[in-house]
């Protein structure tokens, strides 16, 4: 696991790079933390595993988690969760959607 600023992401972004951006909270918080092209996958389901991967078209697909912010811990979790289950690159955006915003991007 790897771990991503504002600046990689919107890069990643920028170059049109094939990844799945995954928002990690719950469904209640994703529309006020929603970054364009995510989707919302909560790591609190049971089958969190099951949906990232299915949704990635399997697990050699680069996976970007993300959660509100750097004091939110969902998307290390995440991520953690992922490597162990052997997708092959994760990332890691730790500052989150408030590190998103303050970076002059748009939620």
């Amino acid at each position: 696991m790897k771990t991503l600023s504002a600046t990689d992401l919107d890069a990643m972004q920028q170059k049109g790079d094939d990844f799945l951006l995954v928002n990690t909270l719950d469904q209640d918080k994703f529309a006020d933390t929603k970054i364009e092209g995510a989707v919302n996958i909560p790591l609190s389901s049971d089958d969190f595993v099951q949906r990232v991967e299915k949704q990635a078209g399997g697990k050699d697909q680069p996976v970007v988690v993300y959660c509100s912010s750097k004091e939110c811990h969902s998307s290390t979790k995440a991520a953690e969760k992922l490597d162990s289950a052997g997708f092959g690159k994760v990332y890691d955006f730790e500052d989150g959607a408030k590190g998103w915003k303050e970076t002059g991007h748009r939620i």
